[in-house]
């Protein structure tokens, strides 16, 4: 027990000094053995490096500030005394077997081999550059705590690097601790290094160990600094490894992950390319319902699906019946919201695949989605989408108009824009144009023209536009009051919106009306129409000749 203090009181120093003085009686007493003449010359190429290694790290200026390097001294000095012990048993024979000693200087070439990587390491790590400061900390300065807390991150971070996987376990468990208290900690000192020895421990044959580094790089995923730093690290194919069968936790940490990381089009690419569709595909089956492993399944499936040419891919798998069962469960909100996504993504350009969505009964959940309280924007793109493969008639009988009328009321401007595409797709014959303007649509599409987007601005044109072609949908336009004032603002040339040929189209439809034609004069739409006919904007320059004729006759009827 006096021993063991008096060890544990030895100084920085004190460990190098003993280092030093063991190397040259270790490589003397090495060269005398004549048993095993070749695993020891290769322990004796490893001595002869340790010198090196010793003075690179003596000669930092912090050295005797840094508990590790005493740690390390304190492994090297261990792995001496065991040379000198195992050398003088094979010396006179004194060993229970032939194969237990050669086991026994494998181990310790082993130990060896860890002692010169851990040392060069430890200097190149940077982690010596400050002093280790305590790991405990008052309440009183929160900046100096903080900065603390910081170091003790990038200590325990290069630990992760040195040493044997039991003192790498102690420091995840560590880590993870402070993590936890704030994540911020580890964004603020990761670094290529740190991330790849994270990396290699997502392999590691601890279920545990798994566990922490799949939790550590869950964070680290989050920063958007850190993402291309963890995939060129190769943190893809151990995180798809341990979706197939890692622990329920090393799952959701790796599905979580591989969420955040697929959000770039490259990373998406790359984890299909490792074989992360199937795996995806059984954890967003197979987890439980409302799950966070389950709802960030499909959150990267999602992402997977935003990629035109893994679409395929995620066809064969099934993601359509995936996606459309999880609108209908009882999964939970944002699942279902990534479900209504990935549909859309997979409907955007595939007509196959929208055939396929149709056929398994994608239409009546995307409608019903829209009855909940879910962001709209999802599941009206998909249907948007759908319209390419369902005739208009099919599409009213199912129900779309009143929810189109309330995602026009209600909905964010990138869903009204969604709808008014969708009016445009469906409205392809008088009856549907009628069935669409008795639905209420009108009043709300004038309205989306005062928008400040110009998409929007464009999309409301194009419906009304498309609506007027019928009568009585111009008998319903003109009760509102807005209307031409709107459509005729759309035309000036100082508005930058694409807009104006919807715009003209739609007044065209309107000119019938002597009222109407004399509302549109009164709101400046034939100086407008002169630019726009200059610049041969189509349907400008006949607007503007209707326009003249009825100013004409006006002053004609006006002199009699």
């Amino acid at each position: 027990m006096v021993e063991e203090k008096a060890e544990d009181a030895k100084s920085t120093e004190e460990w190098l000094k003993q280092a030093e003085e063991l190397v040259p009686f270790a490589t003397a007493t090495v060269e005398s053995v004549k048993s095993f003449r070749g695993r020891w010359k290769n322990i004796s190429a490893k001595l002869e490096q340790l010198p090196s290694r010793l003075s690179d790290l003596a000669s930092h200026p912090c050295f005797t500030k840094n508990s590790l390097c005493s740690e390390q001294l304190q492994a090297v000095v261990g792995s001496l005394q065991e040379t000198v012990k195992l050398a003088a048993d094979c010396t006179s024979q004194n060993y229970a077997g032939k194969l237990q000693m050669q086991s026994n200087l494998d181990a310790l070439a082993a130990k060896l081999d860890l002692n010169l990587h851990d040392c060069g390491l430890l200097v190149k790590t940077g982690v010596l550059g400050e002093a280790t400061l305590p790991l405990t900390f008052t309440r009183s300065a929160s900046g100096a705590r903080r900065e603390a807390m910081r170091w003790n991150v990038r200590e325990l971070l290069a630990r992760l690097q040195i040493g044997h996987m039991e003192s790498k376990h102690r420091a995840l468990d560590a880590l993870v601790e402070l993590i936890a208290e704030d994540e911020k900690n580890i964004l603020a000192v990761a670094g290529r290094s740190n991330v790849s020895a994270l990396v290699q421990l997502l392999s590691a044959s601890s279920p545990r160990i798994r566990e922490k580094s799949a939790t550590v790089i869950c964070c680290l995923a989050e920063a958007e600094s850190c993402e291309q730093l963890l995939v060129s690290e190769g943190a893809l194919p151990p995180l798809v490894r341990l979706l197939e069968s890692g622990s329920p936790l090393a799952k959701e940490r790796a599905t979580l992950s591989l969420q955040r990381l697929t959000a770039s089009t490259e990373t998406a690419r790359s984890v299909a390319g490792h074989g992360g569709v199937p795996a995806l595909v059984e954890i967003c089956q197979t987890a439980p319902p409302s799950s966070v492993t389950q709802t960030a399944a499909a959150g990267a499936l999602r992402n997977l699906a935003a990629v035109p040419e893994v679409r395929h891919s995620l066809a064969e798998e099934g993601i359509i019946c995936i996606m459309i069962n999880l609108l209908d469960t009882g999964g939970s909100d944002a699942s279902k919201e990534f479900a209504a996504d990935c549909l859309q993504h997979l409907t955007a350009g595939n007509e196959g695949l929208r055939r396929t969505v149709v056929s398994e009964g994608g239409i009546q959940h995307l409608l019903k989605y829209l009855d909940s309280a879910l962001p709209y924007e999802p599941a009206v793109g998909a249907l948007r989408n759908l319209t390419a493969s369902v005739n208009g008639d099919a599409l009213i009988a199912l129900g779309i108009l009143p929810r189109l009328v309330n995602v026009l009321k209600s909905g964010s401007l990138v869903s009204q824009q969604a709808a008014a595409s969708t009016i445009c797709r469906i409205s392809t014959s008088a009856e549907v144009r009628k069935l669409v303007g008795e639905s209420g649509c009108i009043t709300l599409l004038v309205k989306m023209l005062e928008a400040k987007a110009n998409a929007a601005q464009e999309m409301a044109a194009q419906a009304l536009a498309s609506l007027l072609q019928v009568s009585q949908n111009c008998r319903e336009i003109r009760k509102e009051e807005q209307s031409i004032p709107n459509l005729v603002h759309l035309l000036d040339p100082l508005n930058q919106t694409t807009a104006k040929k919807y715009a003209i189209q739609a007044l065209s439809s309107l000119a019938t009306s002597k009222k109407c034609k004399k509302l549109m004069i009164a709101c400046g739409a034939r100086a407008y129409l002169k630019k726009l006919a200059e610049l041969e904007v189509l349907g400008a320059k006949k607007l503007l000749e209707r326009l003249e004729r009825s100013k004409f006759r006006g002053l004609l009827f006006g002199r009699k």
